[in-house]
């Protein structure tokens, strides 16, 4: 199999933990933090520099000023004049398009779905679930403080929305941009990790 699988996901809907299960059974690399580990090294820049980029998208407006980039602007430019983040952005972007040429693997995150447009041989899976669900989950696995959990839920959520909104020109939860989309609170974590992995192969046979 030389499929390559994005996860987009909400905050707290066990995304990440959905990535790596099905990495597992499928027996293929599976890429999350190692993408910053890895465009690290690669540019010189810290790893907490490429931690943090997400994070500062919280105000789309304000975020784009401080970027000082129109959205449709090419990936393909190089850094000459390009702020830090959208260095940090390209560097990304690279590592990511280099994991995927060596074969399949599961990436979570990142715009990695936007990145990999042009890939042919790719399934881009979006995870949801209700507040309820992430805010406990955000408090048992992330250790959150249950008075704080559902604003930093709501938070993540619109910061990778509008991270995504700047970097691809486009809504990060249009389900039109995905090949699945699936609830994990209805169906639990496991069973979502069969649906992809069923769905992966039906599509690789």
């Amino acid at each position: 199999m030389k499929t390559v699988i994005t996860i987009s996901r909400q905050y707290g809907s066990g995304g990440r933990e959905i990535g790596k299960k099905l990495a597992e059974q499928l027996g293929i690399p599976f890429y999350d933090n190692e993408i910053i580990s890895r465009a690290a090294k690669e540019t010189g820049f810290s790893e907490a520099a490429f931690e943090s980029v997400e994070d500062k998208a919280t105000n789309s407006l304000l975020y784009s000023i401080a970027m000082g980039m129109n959205v449709f602007t090419s990936q393909d430019t190089g850094f000459a004049g390009l702020s830090l983040d959208d260095r940090i952005f390209l560097a990304q972007s690279n590592v990511i398009r280099k994991v995927a040429e060596e074969g399949a693997c599961v990436i979570v995150g990142r715009c990695a779905d936007y990145i990999l447009k042009d890939l042919d041989d790719i399934v881009n899976v979006f995870i949801s679930a209700n507040l309820d669900f992430r805010i406990q989950r955000s408090v048992e696995i992330d250790q959150l403080s249950p008075e704080n959990a559902a604003e930093t839920v709501s938070k993540k959520d619109k910061s990778r929305g509008n991270y995504y909104r700047y970097h691809a020109g486009e809504r990060w939860d249009n389900l039109f941009n995905y090949d699945l989309a699936l609830r994990s609170d209805r169906i639990g974590i496991d069973k979502t990790v069969e649906c992809i992995k069923n769905y992966v192969q039906s599509v690789a046979d």
